[in-house]
């Protein structure tokens, strides 16, 4: 039997030990406090008993939607009045077809959607950019395997219906041969806003108030009566995704100004959208005010040297988070990781130019290669020095390397095969979800070369 989410959550902050999965995606119900549940998934759902229906917070992904709905009906068969995303991400919103399944199948009313009004424009771009969002999403969650003692649930790594990779693809359609990003039975929001919203539901009244974070189109819900709060992604128990380098701009300041805005409400009982939710005004105060911390410490950083006009190559390697921050369970860099947040930062504030003068207008990657090659002796030459540098321990330089023998040679197997070797090698290193997907499917580029000519 797992442990309860609120005792593992208490232990682990405490003691600072961690010795179990930590976001935990198995489907599970927990009852945490009176009319207050929460089923862990990939995203949560947390539902809440308000005597007058169930407002329920996220309606998990496309492959888990249903499930979710199914636990929430062992703890209680009430209608569903309000569906409230608290933010547009597709394991958030993916599910909400399974939500209006059940009320169809009881002959209750659907369910209420509420969102900030910034979910509306996500979901056109999600139409728009659909085929790109399922590649983005194959590559993200393609690198780590279930087992790999990260901590990380197995659900977590499987993309949603559609994007392929671990989770597999749904049901094809259109020319692309892949699945709509956005489900079509996703449901559209019904009510939203701008910057705050108070509704009264039943026995409860909750407040909505919109952050810019993970997403532009974010909100935390607060229960003010119970000093509940609702954080959805401001809080995943891991390093703050801030920083994704295959998605939309991330807030990595106004995040931490959310997290202050939490504390001085005085949370007692916090639910998150990943992880754990935890108790006690202390502790989360402790948690929120920590999060905050390293985000600002990074964005004091890079500002500071953008102001005295370092070059993003000066920063990246220089700014750096603390390990033993790091160490926190909660700050842990095992899905985004700070010299991502750091990249994040710097396009925010200077745009896409990373100020090195060449790389305004580049020469294509194939030319560059070519050239590199062939001052070094050839594609081979090139190659094998990288798998010595690899050997030596400094895998950036390494895959620089591969990666010029691989664009001046782009159908020759040996320099591929060697080539996915230094990017596996590079996989098994790293700790973080989104360099291990990226590194694992370089390596998966030149295993298509290799196998071509089998």
């Amino acid at each position: 039997m797992a442990t309860h989410p609120i005792d593992l959550s208490t232990r682990v902050i405490d003691s600072g030990v961690v010795d179990e999965r930590l976001n935990r995606v198995d489907g599970d119900l927990w009852e945490l406090t009176d009319n207050v549940a929460i089923v862990e998934s990939f995203s949560h759902c947390v539902a809440v008993n308000t005597g007058d229906g169930l407002v329920c917070f996220d309606a998990s992904g496309t492959q888990s939607g249903a499930k979710v709905v199914e636990k929430l009906r062992t703890w209680s068969t009430d209608p569903i009045s309000h569906l409230v995303y608290t933010h547009g991400h597709l394991d958030h919103v993916g599910g909400s077809g399974a939500f209006l399944a059940d009320a169809h199948s009881r002959g209750t009313r659907r369910p209420t959607v509420v969102s900030h009004e910034a979910v509306l424009p996500r979901f056109e771009r999600y139409t728009d950019m659909s085929d790109f969002n399922n590649l983005i999403n194959r590559r993200q969650f393609g690198g780590i395997r279930a087992d790999s003692g990260l901590g990380i649930g197995a659900g977590e790594i499987a993309p949603p219906a559609g994007a392929g990779g671990a989770g597999g693809v749904a049901a094809s359609s259109g020319a692309s041969g892949m699945a709509p990003f956005l489900p079509a039975d996703a449901l559209k929001p019904d009510t939203t806003f701008g910057e705050s919203l108070s509704l009264r539901v039943g026995n409860h009244a909750v407040e909505m108030h919109h952050d810019r974070g993970e997403t532009d189109d974010h909100l935390w819900a607060w229960f003010p009566e119970q000093k509940w709060i609702v954080t959805g992604d401001f809080i995943i128990w891991n390093f703050p995704n801030a920083g994704n380098p295959q998605k939309v701009q991330r807030y990595a300041a106004e995040w931490a100004r959310a997290l202050r805005r939490m504390v001085a409400m005085g949370p007692e009982l916090l639910l998150p959208a990943h992880g754990l939710p935890i108790v006690g005004k202390a502790r989360i105060a402790m948690v929120l005010g920590e999060i905050a911390s390293a985000l600002e410490a990074l964005v004091s950083q890079v500002i500071h040297m953008m102001n005295d006009g370092a070059t993003l190559d000066t920063i990246v390697h220089t700014v750096k988070v603390p390990e033993a921050v790091l160490a926190k369970p909660y700050l842990r860099p095992l899905y985004d990781e700070p010299e991502f947040v750091v990249r994040g930062i710097w396009r925010m504030y200077g745009g896409w130019w990373d100020g090195a003068a060449s790389r305004l207008k580049p020469a294509p990657d194939a030319v560059l290669g070519a050239e590199i090659a062939a001052l070094a002796g050839g594609a081979d030459v090139l190659i094998a020095r990288a798998k010595g540098v690899a050997e030596d321990g400094n895998m950036r330089l390494a895959c620089h390397l591969a990666d010029f023998a691989g664009w001046a040679a782009p159908d020759d197997p040996t320099v591929h095969a060697r080539r996915a070797e230094i990017y596996e090698l590079r996989r098994k290193q790293e700790l973080s979800l989104m360099s291990k997907g990226i590194f694992r499917a370089a390596a998966r580029e030149s295993e298509a070369v290799v196998k071509r000519h089998q």
